[in-house]
């Protein structure tokens, strides 16, 4: 069926609600709707009208009318199955059908309209997913959300504890006449990532007072270097980051809680993260290939803070490999051991700390991990026969949750698939194929499709997304040791690996 426009009216033909699905002048809208009121006619519960050019198919809802306006051509069967999922929404959202009513609830009811019919065809809805989607609601996000508001309260008693806890230990202190105690930070004079923030004794944390408070003057002076000692609220952030929390804190602003590590990660945990950026041309050609991945180390437990991580690369392309400055780079080179250039300083604890980072950009044989090829030819009647298929260029790669987006053309048009693996959607002026898994034993598909009316620029540019748990660089850590002694050190590993841009232009 092509749908035209859904409108909820009186039975004097006013719209309260009307929503469009196809393009159209809102003069002509304007007058299908005025001519529908003399064309009525009553007795029945189902009811359609025809005239030259639509049908108008309607239901009576107390005092107003359920009205969709569809093409001649349309089967009238359709038009009755998708006339009642309709009915059955408008009572849905309005508890009582008047004209008040229907204009309180003009947006849910808009909304409902837009999952029932997209580009004026039928989705494959019933009501109770129309309603889900309306309403958006997830059972995990408000399990998430628990979570993360009992972890930030659970946060912040620790933090009004340790603010007393250090209030007495200055007041102490200075009855003593001795400074108060302090732990080492790493701040800017080690690593720098993007998860990790520097703290400068200028750093201002709210306290609770316990007794008359007197004033502390802060010292001024540069951002810390490792070894170095720090105020109390750098020792307050220290140790909040020692239990297992990470904070981000700006100077003149209180402290932020940030997200904790996920519960299955070992006290050493690696992340491989690599990002994809390509551009193909119709004939396959590679216009823009550059690739980039970041190795990550974080350490949870302080007994693990010397240690060795042996890479092992058997990628024959010409990666471009480049260490953080801390690490020494000559011990990478001769035998890909990344550790620090000085023995005696540890890593970083409950940091994502950069160590290493590596480049590939396209050479002349260079192969993208999935080709895709898109065919268009022109068809009868003005439409498209396209043919589009992929195909997985390396087997040591596997790549989940494939979407394969083919722009459609606008206008009111119809597409009829032929042929698929995995399935497809149909969103808007996208067909959205969704393969779950590609790997080298199922390596390869095809979409056979028609569209009319079309042309075969309308198919372009393809851009494809997926998610993969394996790297195309061929980077790996085989062990991780103690520095002192070589003894093996149990770790947990993570590999992401997905596309900032794929397209084919």
């Amino acid at each position: 069926m092509v749908l035209i426009a859904a409108t909820v009216c009186t039975k004097s033909g006013k719209a309260l609600v009307s929503r469009q699905f196809v393009e159209m002048t809102k003069a002509r809208i304007e007058g299908l709707l005025a001519a529908f009121p003399k064309l009525m006619t009553g007795g029945r519960q189902h009811t359609f009208v025809e005239t030259e050019s639509v049908r108008y198919v309607y239901q009576p809802l107390d005092k107003l009318y359920m009205l969709l306006i569809t093409t001649k051509a349309s089967n009238i069967l359709e038009d009755l199955e998708t006339l009642r999922l309709f009915s059955r929404v408008v009572p849905e959202y309005c508890t009582q059908l008047t004209e008040t009513e229907v204009f309180n609830q003009a947006f849910n009811l808009l909304f409902a309209f837009d999952e029932i019919v997209a580009l004026g065809y039928r989705e494959s809805v019933n009501l109770a997913q129309v309603r889900s989607f309306v309403e958006m609601d997830s059972h995990e996000e408000k399990i998430f959300q628990a979570v993360r508001q009992t972890q930030e309260r659970e946060a912040a008693n620790r933090m009004r504890e340790r603010a007393k806890e250090l209030q007495r230990e200055r007041l102490e202190a200075a009855k003593r006449g001795t400074p108060a105690r302090s732990q080492m930070s790493f701040g800017s004079g080690g690593f720098g990532s993007s998860s990790m923030s520097s703290v400068s004794n200028e750093t201002h944390i709210e306290k609770i007072p316990t007794t008359p408070a007197r004033e502390t003057r802060t010292s001024t002076r540069s951002a810390m270097k490792l070894g170095s000692r720090g105020t109390d609220a750098d020792s307050f952030v220290s140790k909040l980051q020692t239990e297992g929390e990470k904070i981000s804190v700006t100077p003149h602003a209180p402290a932020k809680l940030e997200k904790l590590p996920a519960p299955d990660q070992k006290d050493v945990h690696l992340r491989f993260e690599e990002r994809l950026n390509l551009v193909a041309g119709r004939d396959g050609d590679i216009q823009t290939f550059e690739l980039s991945g970041l190795l990550t180390l974080r350490i949870s437990n302080e007994q693990y803070g010397k240690l060795h991580v042996h890479i092992d690369n058997t990628d024959t392309r010409p990666l471009q490999l480049q260490t953080h400055p801390n690490v020494d780079k000559e011990a990478f080179r001769s035998d890909g051991v990344i550790r620090l250039k000085q023995p005696q300083r540890p890593f970083p604890l409950n940091s994502d700390v950069g160590v290493l980072k590596w480049r590939l950009t396209a050479a002349g044989d260079d192969r993208p991990p999935l080709s895709v090829n898109c065919w268009p030819s022109e068809g009868a009647n003005g439409g498209c026969d396209v043919n589009i298929e992929y195909e997985l260029e390396q087997d040591h790669v596997t790549l989940a949750d494939v979407n394969i987006n083919i722009p459609l053309p606008s206008g009111n048009i119809s597409v009829v698939v032929h042929q698929w693996e995995g399935s497809y959607t149909q969103k808007g002026r996208t067909l959205v194929w969704n393969i779950p898994l590609i790997n080298k034993q199922q390596k390869s598909g095809t979409l056979e499709f028609t569209v009319s009316p079309a042309i075969p620029n309308d198919f372009f540019p393809l851009s494809v997304t997926w998610t993969s748990d394996t790297s195309l660089a061929m980077l790996s850590a085989n062990r991780v040791v103690q520095a002192e002694d070589g003894s093996p050190v149990d770790y947990s590993k993570e590999i992401s690996f997905h596309p900032d841009k794929y397209e084919i232009v």
